[in-house]
């Protein structure tokens, strides 16, 4: 196949990467690549510790569809053995729970269903890691683990600061790196993407890659294209570059996304749930935001962001929605977004919350046992502080709850809400 020039080639690597390592290598690896016409092999490993891709997990995923694009090779390993072991990258402290194989596998399929909004499928190779760990004997174990020692591992960031803590460092942890760098000998990484706190684990793989007991012994798990191409032309090894990309920080603007944080933007959300969450972003994140979750060109993107910034998130919020659902829902999801936040109406789907009649004294109820009692808080005392608060309201005009013994006089379809997003219709029962 024809490949775009290298210029062109770089110009579209680097948008949205903070670090290439090595850098010098990669316009002579895409060179190399454009005279043999051979298409680079770029892999990109998951971990299917849970189940929701949320947009953090797309940004390498981005780059690995724009690498698609320019002609190159998708590789994607399914870490079903690596997940049982966690990664500590970036971790101050050990995971708590460790997951069966059953629980990945059914994590692996979900996953991969929501890749696939991000990623060409059809033009990837999948491979799970399981494949090869899982068919080692206890003496090839120690032949991997003999390839680094103990002392480069506490050099990590992650582990030097649990040590100074006296935090436990457990033993699987420290053949994480190992694992994922062993990975990339055996499907012959030519670049591998991620976050800045991969760079170890990246480099390590080069380590890997360039000795040839590592890859001799890799060789009974190595496809016929890999051991076709494990020599340069002068020779030498194949070694992979890291392609670096920032961490995404969450709707709080702080805090990398996660869903353990509550920070995150799944691709599998609701177009309206997903609308509600861009439009809670703090105008600081904007810029990172379309940089690294659009195609749009960043000349462009600072015109957008001249302008008003409840627009410039509309424009972000209708851009990423459109990419997972479709430029009729984005545009559908903003709108009732206006509607009901912006504009002050009803949502559509109100919850209905009964109360009996028998707790009403003469048809009304103190305001703070209301809001307990529908559920929209979890306490009277709760109820109380977002009384005090100001962000307690009764009607569809909402009108502010002024004092937590205010009495409420029950109607059905009264209305009530606290702060934006907890609302609910009353109605009373026998």
């Amino acid at each position: 196949m024809s490949f775009p020039s290298v210029e062109d080639q770089l110009a579209l690597v680097r948008r949205g990467v903070v670090q290439i390592t090595p850098e010098d290598e990669l316009p002579r690896m895409l060179e190399t690549s454009r005279k043999c016409d051979r298409p680079l092999r770029v892999k990109y490993g998951i971990d299917p510790t849970g189940i929701d891709v949320h947009l953090g997990h797309t940004v390498p995923l981005r780059k690995m569809r724009q690498f698609q694009e320019l002609g190159h090779q998708a590789v994607i390993i399914i870490g079903n053995a690596t997940a049982m072991v966690g990664d500590p990258s970036g971790r101050d402290e050990a995971r708590k729970n460790r997951l069966t194989k059953e629980q990945v596998e059914q994590n692996a399929r979900d996953y991969l269903e929501q890749v696939g909004k991000v990623v060409d499928l059809d033009r990837a190779e999948i491979h799970r890691n399981g494949d090869w760990f899982g068919g080692m004997d206890f003496a090839q174990v120690l032949e991997l683990c003999g390839k680094t020692t103990v002392q480069q591992l506490l050099v990590r960031d992650n582990f030097r600061k649990r040590q100074q803590e006296e935090k436990p460092i457990y033993l699987l942890e420290c053949l994480y790196p190992v694992m994922q760098a062993f990975d990339s000998v055996v499907v012959g990484a030519d670049v591998e993407l991620g976050g800045t706190e991969q760079l170890y684990n990246f480099m390590l793989a080069r380590t890997l890659q360039s000795d040839p007991v590592t890859c001799a012994f890799a060789e009974q798990w190595m496809s016929e294209v890999v051991r076709g191409r494990r020599l340069e032309q002068d020779g030498s090894l194949v070694q992979q570059i890291g392609v670096m990309s920032p961490i995404l920080v969450g709707t709080d603007g702080t805090r990398r996304m996660g869903k353990s944080l509550g920070n995150y933007i799944g691709i599998s959300e609701a177009p309206l749930e997903m609308a509600k969450k861009f439009m809670q972003l703090s105008d600081d994140v904007m810029r990172t935001y379309y940089e690294l979750l659009t195609d749009l060109d960043m000349t462009d993107v600072d015109a957008i962001l001249a302008g008003h910034p409840k627009e410039a998130k509309q424009t972000l919020a209708k851009n990423v929605i459109a990419q997972y659902h479709d430029a009729t829902a984005a545009d559908a999801a903003i709108a009732e977004w206006e509607r009901q936040v912006a504009g002050g109406g009803l949502p559509e789907d109100i919850p209905t919350a009964e109360v009996p009649r028998a707790d009403l004294t003469d048809g009304a109820m103190p305001a703070a046992r209301l809001l307990k009692a529908t559920g929209l808080c979890n306490s009277t005392g709760d109820a109380r502080r977002s009384i005090q608060q100001g962000g307690a309201y009764l009607g569809k005009d909402k009108q502010r709850i002024e004092s937590h013994d205010q009495p409420i006089e029950i109607t059905d379809d009264l209305m009530l809400w606290v702060g934006k997003k907890r609302y609910c219709r009353v109605r009373v029962v026998e």
